[in-house]
């Protein structure tokens, strides 16, 4: 994807389609740490932030935008999120593992479908990259499923959107795969506590 910026010790982020399991995995790598005594801070894009706020009405399809709006408006609260204060960047480097439920490469896999690559690259090409990244992987008509029992469905949460999402993102995990990330692509379909175990060990294996 030729965006090589540097590697952000302590960084882990966790991608995938929507109904991978990002946000559960995330939570129980954060009761993880705090059994086992390790200072770590949990963490979403979009943000809880203002900005963050926008993105989340405009993805509710509360708020109409252009899809080049939504792209610039994540990389303004990435932004904020990355460098303001108690964002990920100084929690990093206090040494805390920040856990983030989704960071650039989803901008990179679900931006470029409506407004094309070169735009979202340009837009994320200095931000830094994760010491971790973890790809769920997951067959978008599963995910289809699995989203079908939310009251409330966001504009991307759709199975025809959602193949073309994972289209972009095998491109992105095989383009960052000579990054200096760490990527874990696991399969989606396992079990839950079977898949924490596999990312905790890839963590552990770190120290």
């Amino acid at each position: 994807m030729n965006i090589r910026p540097e590697i952000l010790k302590n960084f882990m982020v966790l991608e995938g389609l929507d109904g991978a399991g990002t946000t559960t995995q995330a939570h129980l790598l954060l009761e993880r740490c705090a059994r086992v005594g390790r200072a770590a801070h949990l963490t979403q894009e979009p943000t809880k932030n203002p900005i963050g706020q926008c993105i989340r009405s405009i993805l509710k399809g509360r708020t109409p935008a252009k899809p080049e709006t939504l792209a610039y408006l994540f990389a303004a609260d990435r932004n904020e999120h990355l460098y303001g204060p108690g964002g990920i960047a100084e929690e990093a480097q206090k040494g805390r593992l920040v856990i983030c439920d989704r960071y650039l490469f989803s901008s990179l896999a679900y931006q470029s479908v409506d407004c094309g690559e070169r735009l979202v690259r340009r837009l994320n090409k200095t931000f830094p990259l994760p010491e971790f990244l973890v790809y769920l992987d997951i067959v978008p008509a599963e995910g289809e499923k699995r989203l079908s029992s939310r009251n409330e469905r966001e504009i991307f949460e759709y199975q025809a959107f959602q193949e073309k999402a994972a289209a972009v993102y095998g491109k992105i995990l095989t383009g960052f795969s000579a990054s200096g990330m760490k990527i874990l692509c696991i399969d989606a379909g396992e079990a839950p506590e079977v898949i924490h175990e596999k990312i905790w060990q890839v963590i552990e294996g770190q120290k």
